[in-house]
Protein backbone atom coordinates (compact mmCIF):
# COMPACT_ATOMS: atom_id res chain seq x y z
CA UNK A 1 0.00 0.00 0.00
CA UNK A 2 1.31 3.53 -0.91
CA UNK A 3 1.27 6.46 1.06
CA UNK A 4 -0.93 7.65 -1.55
CA UNK A 5 -3.44 5.12 -1.07
CA UNK A 6 -3.60 6.28 2.74
CA UNK A 7 -3.86 10.10 1.62
CA UNK A 8 -7.04 9.19 -0.64
CA UNK A 9 -9.66 8.09 1.96
CA UNK A 10 -12.94 8.29 1.27
CA UNK A 11 -14.74 10.03 4.53
CA UNK A 12 -17.05 7.87 5.99
CA UNK A 13 -17.02 5.10 3.55
CA UNK A 14 -14.48 2.74 5.76
CA UNK A 15 -12.88 2.17 2.16
CA UNK A 16 -9.46 3.67 1.05
CA UNK A 17 -9.45 5.19 -2.63
CA UNK A 18 -6.98 2.53 -4.69
CA UNK A 19 -6.90 -0.06 -2.37
CA UNK A 20 -7.41 -3.70 -3.06
CA UNK A 21 -10.76 -5.29 -2.30
CA UNK A 22 -9.86 -6.93 0.44
CA UNK A 23 -7.77 -4.52 2.24
CA UNK A 24 -9.03 -4.09 5.24
CA UNK A 25 -11.90 -1.01 6.20
CA UNK A 26 -10.22 1.67 7.69
CA UNK A 27 -12.04 4.29 9.92
CA UNK A 28 -12.54 7.51 8.54
CA UNK A 29 -9.80 10.12 10.28
CA UNK A 30 -11.07 11.85 13.88
CA UNK A 31 -9.17 14.41 16.24
CA UNK A 32 -9.67 13.05 19.78
CA UNK A 33 -9.52 14.53 23.53
CA UNK A 34 -8.74 11.61 26.27
CA UNK A 35 -9.46 13.28 29.94
CA UNK A 36 -6.93 11.61 32.11
CA UNK A 37 -7.89 11.57 36.62
CA UNK A 38 -6.09 10.13 39.19
CA UNK A 39 -7.78 6.43 39.68
CA UNK A 40 -10.31 4.14 41.45
CA UNK A 41 -9.89 0.76 42.99
CA UNK A 42 -12.53 -1.60 41.27
CA UNK A 43 -13.96 -2.68 44.89
CA UNK A 44 -13.25 -2.20 48.30
CA UNK A 45 -12.18 -5.15 49.22
CA UNK A 46 -8.62 -5.92 50.49
CA UNK A 47 -7.08 -7.85 47.15
CA UNK A 48 -9.01 -5.03 44.83
CA UNK A 49 -7.36 -1.86 47.55
CA UNK A 50 -4.12 -4.14 47.24
CA UNK A 51 -4.17 -4.05 43.85
CA UNK A 52 -4.41 -0.02 43.38
CA UNK A 53 -2.44 0.86 46.29
CA UNK A 54 0.75 -1.51 44.70
CA UNK A 55 0.20 0.31 41.84
CA UNK A 56 -0.19 3.75 42.89
CA UNK A 57 2.30 3.16 45.37
CA UNK A 58 5.24 1.36 43.41
CA UNK A 59 4.71 4.50 40.81
CA UNK A 60 8.24 6.34 40.95
CA UNK A 61 6.69 9.94 40.59
CA UNK A 62 4.69 9.31 43.66
CA UNK A 63 7.25 8.17 45.91
CA UNK A 64 10.93 8.32 44.12
CA UNK A 65 12.81 6.02 45.94
CA UNK A 66 15.48 3.16 45.11
CA UNK A 67 13.14 0.05 44.48
CA UNK A 68 15.17 -2.08 46.06
CA UNK A 69 14.54 -0.12 49.76
CA UNK A 70 11.40 0.65 48.85
CA UNK A 71 9.79 -2.32 47.14
CA UNK A 72 10.46 -4.86 50.07
CA UNK A 73 8.64 -2.13 52.74
CA UNK A 74 5.86 -1.75 50.41
CA UNK A 75 4.83 -5.57 49.38
CA UNK A 76 6.07 -7.12 52.76
CA UNK A 77 5.08 -4.27 55.31
CA UNK A 78 2.40 -1.73 53.93
CA UNK A 79 0.27 -3.32 51.86
CA UNK A 80 -0.31 -6.29 54.56
CA UNK A 81 -2.05 -3.67 56.41
CA UNK A 82 -3.13 -0.50 54.18
CA UNK A 83 -5.54 -2.27 52.50
CA UNK A 84 -7.79 -2.78 55.15
CA UNK A 85 -7.65 0.97 56.25
CA UNK A 86 -8.07 2.07 52.80
CA UNK A 87 -10.69 -0.05 52.09
CA UNK A 88 -12.57 1.01 55.00
CA UNK A 89 -12.00 4.50 53.69
CA UNK A 90 -13.49 4.04 50.01
CA UNK A 91 -16.61 2.00 51.70
CA UNK A 92 -17.63 5.38 53.64
CA UNK A 93 -17.87 7.25 50.45
CA UNK A 94 -18.45 4.41 47.69
CA UNK A 95 -21.40 5.15 45.31
CA UNK A 96 -23.25 1.92 46.01
CA UNK A 97 -25.90 2.72 43.75
CA UNK A 98 -23.47 2.18 40.62
CA UNK A 99 -21.27 0.21 42.97
CA UNK A 100 -18.36 2.39 41.91
CA UNK A 101 -15.87 5.44 43.30
CA UNK A 102 -17.40 8.39 42.97
CA UNK A 103 -14.30 9.39 41.13
CA UNK A 104 -15.19 7.36 38.53
CA UNK A 105 -19.11 8.66 38.39
CA UNK A 106 -18.04 11.95 38.02
CA UNK A 107 -15.10 11.40 35.69
CA UNK A 108 -17.84 9.89 33.71
CA UNK A 109 -20.53 12.49 33.89
CA UNK A 110 -17.35 15.16 33.16
CA UNK A 111 -16.82 13.28 29.96
CA UNK A 112 -20.74 13.32 28.50
CA UNK A 113 -20.80 17.00 29.68
CA UNK A 114 -17.64 17.94 27.92
CA UNK A 115 -18.55 15.38 24.57
CA UNK A 116 -22.14 16.89 24.41
CA UNK A 117 -20.48 20.57 24.58
CA UNK A 118 -17.96 19.92 21.78
CA UNK A 119 -20.19 18.52 19.49
CA UNK A 120 -22.49 21.12 19.80
CA UNK A 121 -19.63 23.61 19.31
CA UNK A 122 -17.96 21.60 17.01
CA UNK A 123 -20.31 18.96 15.53
CA UNK A 124 -19.18 15.30 15.05
CA UNK A 125 -15.18 16.27 14.34
CA UNK A 126 -14.11 15.63 18.05
CA UNK A 127 -14.32 11.86 19.97
CA UNK A 128 -13.87 12.40 23.83
CA UNK A 129 -13.03 9.45 26.48
CA UNK A 130 -11.22 10.00 29.81
CA UNK A 131 -9.47 7.37 31.58
CA UNK A 132 -7.42 6.83 34.90
CA UNK A 133 -3.71 6.78 35.72
CA UNK A 134 -4.28 3.66 38.16
CA UNK A 135 -7.03 1.46 37.92
CA UNK A 136 -9.45 1.23 35.43
CA UNK A 137 -10.30 2.45 32.50
CA UNK A 138 -7.21 2.13 32.40
CA UNK A 139 -4.59 4.54 30.33
CA UNK A 140 -3.57 2.21 27.33
CA UNK A 141 -6.49 0.57 26.77
CA UNK A 142 -8.85 3.55 26.46
CA UNK A 143 -5.84 5.36 24.17
CA UNK A 144 -5.88 2.00 22.15
CA UNK A 145 -9.35 1.78 21.59
CA UNK A 146 -9.29 5.73 20.54
CA UNK A 147 -6.86 5.07 17.70
CA UNK A 148 -8.88 2.27 16.32
CA UNK A 149 -11.92 4.07 16.16
CA UNK A 150 -9.70 6.57 13.90
CA UNK A 151 -8.14 8.99 16.06
CA UNK A 152 -5.07 10.02 14.18
CA UNK A 153 -4.40 13.09 16.66
CA UNK A 154 -5.73 12.88 20.49
CA UNK A 155 -5.61 15.85 23.17
CA UNK A 156 -4.13 13.99 26.42
CA UNK A 157 -5.65 16.29 29.32
CA UNK A 158 -4.83 15.41 32.73
CA UNK A 159 -7.70 16.70 35.12
CA UNK A 160 -5.17 18.67 37.68
CA UNK A 161 -5.74 22.25 37.70
CA UNK A 162 -1.82 22.74 38.98
CA UNK A 163 0.83 20.91 37.25
CA UNK A 164 2.69 18.30 40.11
CA UNK A 165 5.05 15.75 39.10
CA UNK A 166 2.76 13.04 41.11
CA UNK A 167 -0.50 13.89 39.30
CA UNK A 168 0.35 15.93 35.62
CA UNK A 169 3.72 14.27 34.66
CA UNK A 170 2.64 10.29 35.70
CA UNK A 171 -0.57 10.32 33.90
CA UNK A 172 1.79 12.29 30.95
CA UNK A 173 4.32 9.26 31.27
CA UNK A 174 1.47 6.69 31.68
CA UNK A 175 0.65 7.95 27.89
CA UNK A 176 3.62 7.99 26.54
CA UNK A 177 4.43 4.68 27.49
CA UNK A 178 1.13 3.39 25.09
CA UNK A 179 2.77 5.19 22.27
CA UNK A 180 5.98 3.28 23.06
CA UNK A 181 4.54 0.05 22.15
CA UNK A 182 1.86 1.05 19.07
CA UNK A 183 3.79 0.75 15.30
CA UNK A 184 1.31 3.42 14.05
CA UNK A 185 1.20 6.52 16.74
CA UNK A 186 -1.03 8.95 16.97
CA UNK A 187 -0.40 12.34 17.31
CA UNK A 188 -0.48 13.76 20.86
CA UNK A 189 -0.59 17.12 22.86
CA UNK A 190 -0.84 17.30 26.26
CA UNK A 191 -2.56 20.08 27.85
CA UNK A 192 -0.78 22.52 30.95
CA UNK A 193 -1.74 23.68 33.96
CA UNK A 194 -4.68 25.75 33.55
CA UNK A 195 -5.11 27.13 37.18
CA UNK A 196 -4.16 30.63 35.55
CA UNK A 197 -7.47 30.23 33.05
CA UNK A 198 -9.87 32.65 34.25
CA UNK A 199 -12.88 30.65 33.84
CA UNK A 200 -11.13 27.75 35.77
CA UNK A 201 -11.36 30.45 38.93
CA UNK A 202 -14.24 32.29 38.04
CA UNK A 203 -16.18 29.07 38.58
CA UNK A 204 -13.95 28.58 41.81
CA UNK A 205 -14.88 31.32 43.55
CA UNK A 206 -18.58 30.98 42.16
CA UNK A 207 -18.52 27.96 43.99
CA UNK A 208 -17.36 29.74 47.34
CA UNK A 209 -19.90 32.27 46.61
CA UNK A 210 -22.34 29.37 46.42
CA UNK A 211 -21.74 27.82 49.71
CA UNK A 212 -21.38 30.81 51.68
CA UNK A 213 -24.65 32.57 50.84
CA UNK A 214 -26.11 29.23 52.07
CA UNK A 215 -24.56 29.22 55.85
CA UNK A 216 -25.73 30.40 58.46
CA UNK A 217 -22.89 32.20 60.15
CA UNK A 218 -20.10 33.61 57.42
CA UNK A 219 -17.27 31.09 58.44
CA UNK A 220 -14.11 33.22 59.71
CA UNK A 221 -11.85 31.89 56.90
CA UNK A 222 -11.54 29.99 54.03
CA UNK A 223 -9.03 26.68 54.20
CA UNK A 224 -7.35 26.38 50.53
CA UNK A 225 -6.35 22.75 50.82
CA UNK A 226 -4.57 21.56 47.80
CA UNK A 227 -2.88 17.73 47.69
CA UNK A 228 0.55 17.90 49.37
CA UNK A 229 3.93 16.57 47.83
CA UNK A 230 7.39 16.53 49.76
CA UNK A 231 9.47 19.44 50.27
CA UNK A 232 12.19 18.30 48.20
CA UNK A 233 10.22 18.16 45.38
CA UNK A 234 9.51 22.15 45.29
CA UNK A 235 13.65 22.22 45.75
CA UNK A 236 14.48 20.31 42.87
CA UNK A 237 11.97 22.21 40.41
CA UNK A 238 8.65 21.27 40.98
CA UNK A 239 6.32 24.29 40.34
CA UNK A 240 3.27 22.54 42.11
CA UNK A 241 3.63 24.72 45.49
CA UNK A 242 3.92 27.74 43.87
CA UNK A 243 0.89 27.46 41.60
CA UNK A 244 -0.78 26.60 44.25
CA UNK A 245 -0.28 29.29 46.17
CA UNK A 246 -0.68 31.67 42.86
CA UNK A 247 -4.45 30.12 42.72
CA UNK A 248 -5.38 31.10 46.36
CA UNK A 249 -4.07 34.40 45.17
CA UNK A 250 -6.31 34.73 42.11
CA UNK A 251 -9.34 33.16 43.98
CA UNK A 252 -9.08 35.82 47.07
CA UNK A 253 -8.78 38.99 44.33
CA UNK A 254 -11.38 37.38 42.14
CA UNK A 255 -13.75 36.93 45.83
CA UNK A 256 -12.27 40.90 46.84
CA UNK A 257 -11.28 39.29 50.17
CA UNK A 258 -8.68 39.90 52.65
CA UNK A 259 -5.61 38.46 53.16
CA UNK A 260 -6.28 37.08 56.49
CA UNK A 261 -9.18 35.60 54.72
CA UNK A 262 -8.19 32.67 53.05
CA UNK A 263 -5.57 30.61 53.53
CA UNK A 264 -3.46 27.68 52.15
CA UNK A 265 -2.64 24.41 53.58
CA UNK A 266 -1.48 20.82 52.26
CA UNK A 267 -3.32 17.48 52.72
CA UNK A 268 -2.56 13.97 52.26
CA UNK A 269 1.14 13.22 54.16
CA UNK A 270 2.46 10.03 53.08
CA UNK A 271 6.31 9.03 54.83
CA UNK A 272 9.00 10.54 56.89
CA UNK A 273 10.38 13.19 54.62
CA UNK A 274 9.08 16.88 54.99
CA UNK A 275 6.41 17.91 53.10
CA UNK A 276 4.96 21.24 52.23
CA UNK A 277 3.04 22.55 54.77
CA UNK A 278 0.99 23.81 56.87
CA UNK A 279 -0.43 20.46 57.43
CA UNK A 280 -4.29 21.05 57.13
CA UNK A 281 -5.15 18.46 59.24
CA UNK A 282 -3.07 20.20 61.67
CA UNK A 283 -3.54 23.94 61.00
CA UNK A 284 -7.64 23.56 60.78
CA UNK A 285 -7.23 22.70 64.82
CA UNK A 286 -4.75 25.35 64.84
CA UNK A 287 -7.10 27.96 63.90
CA UNK A 288 -10.39 26.38 66.26
CA UNK A 289 -7.17 27.32 69.41
CA UNK A 290 -6.80 30.65 67.69
CA UNK A 291 -11.20 31.13 68.18
CA UNK A 292 -12.03 30.62 64.54
CA UNK A 293 -14.92 28.52 65.12
CA UNK A 294 -16.60 28.79 61.90
CA UNK A 295 -14.32 27.58 58.72
CA UNK A 296 -14.83 26.48 55.43
CA UNK A 297 -12.57 24.31 53.29
CA UNK A 298 -12.16 24.19 49.36
CA UNK A 299 -9.71 21.87 47.38
CA UNK A 300 -8.52 23.71 44.46
CA UNK A 301 -6.06 21.13 43.14
CA UNK A 302 -9.10 18.13 42.43
CA UNK A 303 -11.46 18.39 39.41
CA UNK A 304 -13.22 15.54 40.96
CA UNK A 305 -14.32 14.71 44.71
CA UNK A 306 -12.67 11.68 45.73
CA UNK A 307 -11.68 9.89 48.72
CA UNK A 308 -8.55 12.46 49.83
CA UNK A 309 -12.05 15.07 49.82
CA UNK A 310 -15.08 12.99 50.57
CA UNK A 311 -13.27 10.79 52.93
CA UNK A 312 -10.20 13.10 54.38
CA UNK A 313 -11.58 16.23 54.69
CA UNK A 314 -15.13 15.71 54.95
CA UNK A 315 -14.48 13.25 58.23
CA UNK A 316 -10.77 13.44 59.20
CA UNK A 317 -10.37 16.90 58.96
CA UNK A 318 -13.55 17.98 59.75
CA UNK A 319 -12.84 15.96 63.54
CA UNK A 320 -9.54 17.49 63.63
CA UNK A 321 -11.32 21.34 63.59
CA UNK A 322 -14.06 20.42 65.75
CA UNK A 323 -12.29 18.21 68.58
CA UNK A 324 -9.84 21.69 68.78
CA UNK A 325 -13.02 23.62 69.61
CA UNK A 326 -14.31 24.54 66.48
CA UNK A 327 -17.98 24.73 66.01
CA UNK A 328 -19.27 24.96 62.18
CA UNK A 329 -17.33 23.09 59.74
CA UNK A 330 -18.26 23.36 55.73
CA UNK A 331 -17.00 21.82 53.10
CA UNK A 332 -17.27 23.27 49.27
CA UNK A 333 -17.34 20.28 47.04
CA UNK A 334 -15.17 20.33 44.30
CA UNK A 335 -16.38 21.86 40.70
CA UNK A 336 -17.27 18.33 39.07
CA UNK A 337 -19.39 18.61 37.43
CA UNK A 338 -20.66 21.71 37.18
CA UNK A 339 -21.56 23.95 34.43
CA UNK A 340 -18.94 26.57 35.02
CA UNK A 341 -16.51 24.15 35.15
CA UNK A 342 -17.23 22.22 32.13
CA UNK A 343 -17.36 25.63 30.19
CA UNK A 344 -14.01 26.09 31.58
CA UNK A 345 -12.79 22.87 30.57
CA UNK A 346 -14.46 23.55 27.05
CA UNK A 347 -12.28 26.81 27.09
CA UNK A 348 -9.23 25.23 27.72
CA UNK A 349 -9.40 22.29 24.98
CA UNK A 350 -10.92 24.74 22.24
CA UNK A 351 -7.31 26.52 23.14
CA UNK A 352 -5.12 23.28 22.82
CA UNK A 353 -7.41 21.97 19.72
CA UNK A 354 -5.89 24.74 17.67
CA UNK A 355 -4.63 24.01 13.95
CA UNK A 356 -6.40 20.87 14.43
CA UNK A 357 -10.29 21.65 13.98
Amino acid sequence: MTSANLEQDQPGSGRLAHAPTDHPAVPRKKVGVLLANLGTPDATDYWSMRRYLSEFLSDRRVVDYAAWKWQPLLQLIILSRRPFKSGEAYRSIWNTEQNESPLLTITREQTRKVSAGLKERLGDQVVVDFCMRYGNPSTDSVLRRMQAEGCERILFFPLYPQYASPTTATANDQAFRTLMKLKWQPAVRTVPAYFEQPAYIEALANSVREAYAATESRPDVLVASYHGVPKRYLLEGDPYHCQCQKTTRLLKERLGWKDDEIVTAFQSKFGPEEWVGPATVEHVAELARQGKKHIAVVSPAFSSDCVETLEEIEQEIRSSFIEAGGETFTYIPCLNARDDHIAALLSVIENELGGWI
